[in-house]
């Protein structure tokens, strides 16, 4: 049996996403027979469920229905529970597996001290748009830090597009926390390392519009934000530098708004100090340019204008995580589907 031979997914409302998922289920069934793949729906309202049976039928994965809709957490757990083996792979449900990707993963996890391995994951429409653009440099800059954080021992968990941990002593997460964070991060409060592999290769779509990309970083950012509080009295168990690294890439980024904007209004009253009112004029041309530039389309003011309303959504999450707000469930972005 491959070290490496569970597959888990969640889905809800992914009738679009299906067909690619399970052409590529289908691919590494035929690869690696002993593949096991379970697909959670969570009470999805369109074919989903009807989907994901049809290829239970044909042999492909176990289709586990939801009766309530509880989330990705809940239904991740539900998953583990019906595991078995050592090591099991999540993706999300519009995530594809590169065909060699069980075999490296196979063998890092040959290496006992590995606890969690975060795949590579690849965008495949970055020039969509400009917010897929944006997304697809703010994650090469991801990857790159959590490639940096391996070679100094561990990375500080992984997206849940893409991981695999061992199955022993998955943690019971709370449904309105980041599952993917929680779950992979837990190993390294076990002793075990948690690393970054090039090697191990997902394919995704980025969300190509503004308004789906805004809500999306909203809700992670108010879950990361929940997350991070929740995992406080364990960082103590850290080492001096994954305390460094945690704080400095995975907490840290999210005040990123509020040090932006403190910056700007420090500049702003220095240019009011030294040209009164006169100081009007530069910023209100700057701004009133930048905008009619936005108008036309204009390449580098739709990008900036993604990246300004990117920090405007993880403001808008981190303060609805103070007011107390959780998120449970999820919807897909429709606009990656396009």
């Amino acid at each position: 049996m491959l070290p490496v031979s569970r597959w888990f997914f969640c889905a809800y409302n992914e009738e679009n996403a299906l067909p690619e998922k399970l052409g590529n289920i289908r691919e590494l069934k035929a690869r690696y027979p002993g593949l096991e793949v379970l697909g959670y729906s969570d009470v999805s309202e369109d074919r989903t469920l009807e989907m994901l049976q049809a290829a239970e039928a044909e042999g492909l994965l176990t289709a586990v229905p939801a009766t309530e809709r509880l989330g990705k957490a809940w239904g991740m757990r539900q998953l583990v529970a019906r595991a078995t083996g050592d090591v099991v792979i999540f993706t999300d449900a519009n995530v594809t597996l590169d065909l060699d990707a069980i075999d490296h993963l196979s063998i890092y996890f040959s290496d006992p001290q590995i606890g969690t391995v975060a795949g590579h994951l690849h965008y495949l429409n970055q020039s969509d748009s400009a917010t897929a653009d944006v997304g697809n440099r703010y994650w090469t800059l991801e990857e790159r830090i959590k490639a940096l954080e391996s070679q100094t021992g561990s990375t500080m968990g992984a997206d849940g597009a893409i991981f695999a941990r061992r199955r022993a002593d998955y943690p019971e997460v709370p449904p309105h926390l980041l599952d993917d964070l929680t779950a992979s991060i837990s190993p390294l409060f076990d002793g075990y390392r948690v690393i970054s592999a090039p090697d191990v290769v997902a394919y995704e779509r980025l969300t190509t519009d503004s308004r789906d990309e805004y809500r999306r970083k909203r809700r992670i950012a108010c879950r990361a934000f929940n997350t991070h509080r929740y995992l406080a009295p364990r960082l103590r168990e850290m080492s001096g530098m994954d305390r460094f690294k945690y704080t400095s890439h995975k907490l840290l980024r999210w005040f990123s708004p509020m040090f932006l904007a403190m910056s700007g209004g420090c500049a702003i009253l220095g240019l009011f100090d030294v040209m009164g009112i006169a100081g009007l004029v530069p910023l209100l041309t700057g701004s009133l340019v930048a905008y009619v530039l936005w108008k036309r389309g204009d390449a580098r003011a739709q990008k900036a204008g993604e990246i300004i309303l990117a920090l405007l959504a993880t403001a808008h999450g981190i303060f609805e995580s103070l007011q107390g707000k959780a998120y449970q469930t999820w919807a897909p972005a429709q606009s990656r589907n396009i």
